[in-house]
């Protein structure tokens, strides 16, 4: 028609394409601003449900005190990072570490330090010389019964009988059954009795390790693992006394696990039960409890901590490392108990250290599981290696099977009787410790808590406790140092048992002295000890990065030949 204006079809097919093109970029931008409101709503709520579970464990008050202590350790951390203060801080811990060094490594005339293989092997008679020599270098009187915990010497007898198990399974290796049947046997057998021992049910198993850390971190990894599997927890976390075994800490650094400690009773010092039920929800994998705890040799309520356990369906471990072989006698030994062991309900595992009062080679420990299916989430099994399937039940690959025939002779040659009259001794001189204390020494001392095992712990309200620790140690006593509240605790052993008047006679000492010098002049008190320093400076500081620092630094040295 003419005078009509007609689009050609390539024209009209760009309009409609850009037209498209301009729909396609809207739903880009609507889907890319939809997928952002849903990653920020995520962000939001996952924090929010953080938030939420914070308040709800911790309350308004619990909360705020925690935010203002982490500002605080930020603060703190953020000035001793100051270019001038940083420098005098480093100063400091480097002398304090040269004199760790001065004590502990060795130097000077007399001393050979060895730093590369000799390049001729040494005669028998040469290696017994120098083996006499490291064993006669000046050390605690534990033999005396002068150091807390550390070594539980069963007697010399049975230490002749554990090296000479240990001589005939010297070069052997339960990771490898069929050339060692006979560890393999020991092994199993010394699980059957500690299980035994606790009261466990037939449908229960459990594994050897190689002590106390390792049962904590068996026992926690079990759990991480049961909560993925069975519930799809990907954000794990364990509750546990703040009076609970470090190892926990080191459950949480080494599985990625959340460690919520739960302040204990200030009378009872046991754990508070409806703090514990406050901070559980969904990504509870664990609640662990202490029989009794290694501070203040107090057992937890293992009771009520079953009651909350079996109420939100979630495992109970019981660390019972430190009374391993005197808490399951005390009743036979004629001594009061409480509940602790698989005859609870809600008790889904046991750590147990046959090293401690069970009187076995140091490094050996069990971790008991109420089921068999509880104790197979913490193995570790490798089908598709070039090596072959891989499989092992506990942290290490190889393991010492003379440690594991030391064990064995060690729990046959002592026997039920055996550990019942050595419970009845130990825990006897503990109760010694404590009511002489109680007598003898207040109002300067007092006990924390009713311990009922081996472990007694005291502090003052009047004096410097680590004051009383340096004043112990001149006195050739090794007594372990507490915090909060600043205190110190002996863990009784055989040896003590022939100590305890000693003991008792020194530390009046110590105290007279603590109290004579504070009596004293200005500047009459006597140079600062090894514990009041490191002790005195670790409460008082905020951001502990200085104590790492050294602690750091201390293990360090333990590697300098």
């Amino acid at each position: 028609m003419a005078g009509s204006s007609r689009v050609p079809v390539s024209l009209r097919s760009f309009a409609s394409s850009k037209k498209a093109t301009v729909r396609s970029s809207s739903l880009l931008v609507l889907n890319l601003d939809l997928f952002r409101n849903i990653v920020f709503a995520f962000f939001v709520l996952r924090h929010f449900r953080r938030a939420v579970r914070k308040l709800r464990g911790r309350g308004v008050f619990g909360t705020l005190v925690d935010f203002y202590s982490a500002v605080q350790r930020y603060s703190y951390g953020v000035f001793l990072n100051f270019p001038g203060i940083r420098s005098k801080v480093q100063s400091q811990v480097d002398e304090a570490l040269k004199r760790l060094e001065d004590k502990l490594v060795p130097k000077g005339p007399g001393v050979t330090r060895y730093h590369e293989l000799p390049k001729e092997g040494m005669t028998e008679l040469q290696v017994k010389a120098e083996l006499k020599k490291l064993s006669e270098m000046e050390h605690a009187s534990w033999e005396e019964g002068k150091v807390s915990g550390a070594v539980y010497h069963g007697g010399d007898d049975l230490l002749n009988l554990q090296s000479e198990a240990s001589r005939i399974f010297s070069i052997s290796n339960p990771m490898h059954p069929d050339v060692f049947p006979g560890v393999r046997k020991m092994e199993a057998e010394i699980v059957a009795m500690v299980l035994a021992m606790f009261n466990a049910p037939s449908s229960a198993g459990g594994i050897t390790t190689s002590g106390g850390t390792e049962s904590i971190l068996m026992a926690c990894l079990s759990a991480r693992t049961k909560a993925y599997v069975e519930r799809g927890v990907s954000e794990p976390e364990i509750i546990v006394p703040s009076t609970a075994h470090a190892a926990f800490d080191k459950a949480g650094h080494y599985f990625g696990l959340t460690v919520h400690r739960v302040a204990v009773d200030s009378v009872t010092l046991k754990v508070d039960l409806k703090a514990v039920a406050r901070l559980v929800n969904y990504n509870t994998v664990l609640i662990a409890g202490s029989a009794p705890n290694f501070p203040h040799g107090i057992i937890d309520d293992i009771v009520g901590l079953s009651k909350i356990a079996l109420r939100r369906r979630i495992p109970l471990h019981v660390d019972a490392c430190l009374g391993s072989f005197l808490i399951p006698f005390l009743e036979k030994a004629g001594y009061p108990t409480e509940p602790f062991d698989f005859h609870v309900k809600g008790v889904t595992s046991i750590s147990c250290d046959t090293h401690k009062y069970g009187f076995a080679p140091m490094g050996s420990s069990v971790v008991l599981f109420r089921t068999k299916k509880l104790r197979s989430y913490g193995y570790f099994i490798s089908a598709a290696w070039t090596g072959g399937v891989y499989a092992s039940p506990s942290l290490a690959g190889s393991r010492a099977g003379s440690l594991i025939a030391g064990t064995w002779a060690s729990l046959m040659s002592q026997g039920e009787n055996g550990y019942t009259n050595s419970c009845r001794d130990i825990v006897g001189a503990a109760k010694e410790i404590e009511s002489g204390i109680r007598e003898r020494l207040h109002p300067d001392l007092y006990i924390l808590g009713e311990p009922m095992v081996s472990v007694v712990a005291f502090s003052s309200k009047t004096l410097n406790m680590y004051e009383v620790a340096d004043e112990l140690s001149s006195l050739g006593w090794h007594l372990n140092a507490l915090q909060d509240p600043p205190a110190l605790h002996i863990a009784c052993t055989r040896p003590t048992v022939s100590a305890v008047e000693k003991f008792l006679k020194d530390l009046e000492k110590a105290v007279q002295s603590v109290k004579l010098r504070g009596e004293g002049e200005p500047g009459s008190r006597a140079a600062v000890g090894e514990t009041t320093a490191l002790y005195g400076v670790a409460g008082s500081l905020p951001n502990k990065s200085v104590i790492n620092t050294m602690a750091t630094g201390f293990i360090d040295t333990l590697y300098k030949a």
